[in-house]
């Protein structure tokens, strides 16, 4: 089943309908060459999913009827964000394809000291652009119930001080070299929670860099013994993540459920 997104104001639950408007209407009529009848699946973004059959195909709008909803746990109780050092080549495109399919909820790219890569305000935008294109097909194809946000680049500085906001900011280091230490921290990320990953460049991140992000909060953890590469470290926290996180209710829902929330006072990670 296709899985298509809108925005909360095009869904009609009074006339049990939703109005696909958009790059869509043209994907779905010329390309997929849907016709009525059909069985999609829609999401609006606020974690609920619609199941639709299609109704009226026409040139500018695609009505669909509400066959009914739920909500769904497909995404992660807690908001990962990463900020990602600016690769080389089309390494941007892999990361955000992996990482979305994996559950992140925002992408930042970082202009490092180290990046080889330099983008001025208007590649940076065109980048931007196709890199947020990446996400939403990334999106559909993992059946998310939400498109990550890909923002513009920011500096190495700002993207620390907006990171540093985060309940758990945290930067790979391959001088901090305690996994129990690491294992703790990974602890700390919990349903209803916000973390922040930083992954650098090719080169990695300059002293004064890692420096400035410690003075700011951001906490120092281990992804082991080997080097990985700029395209693997932030797969690998994020899947450790998932693994950790999935199947977790945010405390929230169980508010909502009446149910009381898991004790979780201890935060350590056995194992």
């Amino acid at each position: 089943m296709y899985r298509f997104f809108v925005e909360p104001g095009q869904v009609h639950m009074e006339e049990k309908q939703i109005v696909i408007t958009g790059s869509d209407v043209n994907h779905m009529k010329n390309v997929l060459r849907m016709k009525p009848g059909e069985e999609i699946s829609v999401s609006d973004e606020s974690g609920r999913e619609y199941a639709c059959t299609l109704n009226e195909l026409g040139t500018e709008q695609i009505t669909a009827q509400i066959l009914y909803v739920q909500e769904s746990g497909l995404e992660l109780p807690a908001r990962i964000s990463l900020y990602q050092g600016l690769p080389k080549s089309d390494k941007m495109e892999w990361i955000i394809q992996k990482t979305v399919e994996l559950g992140v909820a925002e992408i930042i790219p970082v202009a490092t000291k180290r990046a080889v890569v330099k983008l001025d305000a208007k590649k940076g935008e065109s980048k931007r652009k196709r890199w947020q294109g990446v996400a939403e097909s990334a999106a559909k194809q993992s059946k998310r119930l939400m498109i990550p946000q890909v923002h513009p680049v920011m500096d190495f500085r700002s993207a620390v001080d907006r990171a540093a906001l985060a309940d758990v900011p945290l930067i790979p280091y391959e001088m901090a070299g305690d996994m129990e230490k690491t294992r703790q921290l990974f602890g700390r990320i919990r349903p209803g929670t916000t973390a922040a990953i930083f992954i650098g460049p090719e080169g990695g991140f300059a002293p004064e860099e890692v420096e400035y992000a410690l003075s700011k909060g951001v906490l120092p953890i281990t992804l082991g013994k080997r080097i990985l590469r700029t395209e693997t470290a932030g797969m690998t926290v994020l899947s450790i993540l998932m693994y950790l996180l999935e199947g977790q209710k945010d405390p929230a829902e169980d508010a909502m459920d009446g149910k009381p929330g898991k004790d979780e006072s201890d935060g350590s990670i056995s194992g």
